[in-house]
């Protein structure tokens, strides 16, 4: 059993919180500050994003993000040895998009990851249909290689994403990028309806999540909630890492209470 299977069935509420942030934002020290109050907000686990030039998936928010890292010199190596700070304390789960995987190698990035002690892989501009290669590496490194649907999936593909799910299934809220929404669809009920359907895997859900009860109403529904744009937000807006620092804390905290 993996550790993130392990840490899904080992939960004792009903949706664990997971909160995202861009790896070496707004700086590698900062970062680790941030991640410091991701845990003491009752973070279940880590999501981390490794910066890159063109992020398909992600909204006006994270891409800032990404882009004051890549300002900053932040590497993909950089990211890895944030996450080995924190990988023995809850698990770390990178998004990290293919063509960094590429660059770096597979089978070198897949290594590098394990090393760090990095649960799981979430790579979203990677087809299933395109994947085995990468699945199976992740998978001989004790990786999980994380998959996302999205509300526009067909059947057909939702199953072919459930037969290779591994760890959980990242399930987009909306069919569009990342970025926080003063509401979530209605159609979300029926949307992790038809994926559970076809999987025994669990579900987490992200893209637009941006309030404790946004995430109340998600974690009646699914085994994790994700939250990124909203805390780079505060991180923004914050502008000192302190002030930040203790309002990401105080607003993981209002979230975790509402899904216990």
């Amino acid at each position: 059993m993996s550790r993130l299977e392990q840490l899904f069935r080992e939960r004792q509420k009903k949706s664990l919180l997971m909160p995202y942030i861009t790896g070496g934002y707004p700086t590698v020290h900062e970062c680790r500050h941030l991640l410091e109050a991701f845990i003491a907000g009752g973070a279940d686990m880590i999501e981390m994003g490794v910066p890159f030039s063109d992020p398909l998936a992600d909204g006006p928010v994270v891409q800032a993000s990404t882009q004051k890292a890549l300002d900053e010199g932040v590497t993909p190596d950089d990211v890895l040895a944030i996450a080995a700070g924190f990988s023995g304390r809850l698990p770390v789960v990178l998004l990290v998009y293919y063509n960094c995987v590429f660059a770096y190698g597979q089978e070198r990035f897949a290594a590098a990851a394990a090393a760090a002690g990095v649960a799981g892989l979430i790579v979203p501009d990677l087809p299933v249909d395109e994947a085995d290669e990468f699945i199976n590496i992740c998978r001989s490194r004790g990786l999980d290689p994380v998959l996302l649907v999205a509300p526009t999936s067909t059947a057909e593909r939702i199953r072919m994403i459930a037969a290779q799910a591994s760890g959980f299934i990242y399930c987009v809220s909306v069919a569009g990028v990342t970025g926080a929404r003063t509401s979530l669809s209605d159609q979300l009920p029926d949307f992790l309806g038809r994926v559970r359907a076809v999987t025994s895997a669990p579900l987490a859900v992200g893209f637009g999540v941006s309030t404790p009860e946004q995430a109340a109403m998600v974690a009646e529904h699914a085994d994790g909630v994700i939250i990124g744009s909203k805390l780079i937000s505060m991180v923004a807006d914050a502008g000192d890492i302190d002030i930040a620092v203790k309002a990401v804390e105080s607003f993981l905290s209002q979230v975790n209470e509402v899904i216990k």
